[in-house]
């Protein structure tokens, strides 16, 4: 068990400096485009934090995962794949639980982590903006 666990974190940092590590910077950046658009839309409509909420309000989390899978899951699958590759080439196998370990962490987490404090700076602009007096 020990050497196993050893293989995986020598694959996963190994992807830092191997081919294809523009990876690692763009699909965390599109994985923070769609959560800066999805906490845009949140403060909008004035829906909490969405982190928070999945686990706060049981009663709309199917709901809430549902709609983050449909902002993230392409980026996710892309990450998978890419990774398939990556695999391919530097290890000449595939590893499909290390592929979907990284395809979280470029995925998921950079939306998971950027959609709530979107949401609250959006929310706290849109609260000013409707609290300034206006001049007639």
């Amino acid at each position: 068990m020990e050497e196993l666990l050893m293989r995986i974190f020598d694959d996963l940092i190994g992807r830092v400096s191997g081919p294809l590590t523009f990876r690692l910077i763009l699909q965390p950046l599109m994985a923070c485009f769609f959560g800066i658009r999805d906490g845009l839309a949140d403060a909008r409509e004035g829906r909490p934090a969405y982190f928070w909420t999945i686990f706060t309000q049981s009663e709309q989390r199917r709901e809430l995962l549902r709609d983050g899978w449909k902002a993230v899951g392409k980026v996710f699958v892309i990450a998978v794949i890419i990774d398939g590759v990556y695999q391919f080439i530097v290890l000449r196998w595939f590893y499909p639980g290390e592929a979907l370990v990284v395809a979280a962490i470029l995925a998921i987490v950079p939306y998971l982590l950027i959609r709530g404090p979107v949401n609250r700076l959006a929310s706290r602009k849109i609260k000013k903006e409707n609290h300034k007096p206006r001049n007639r």
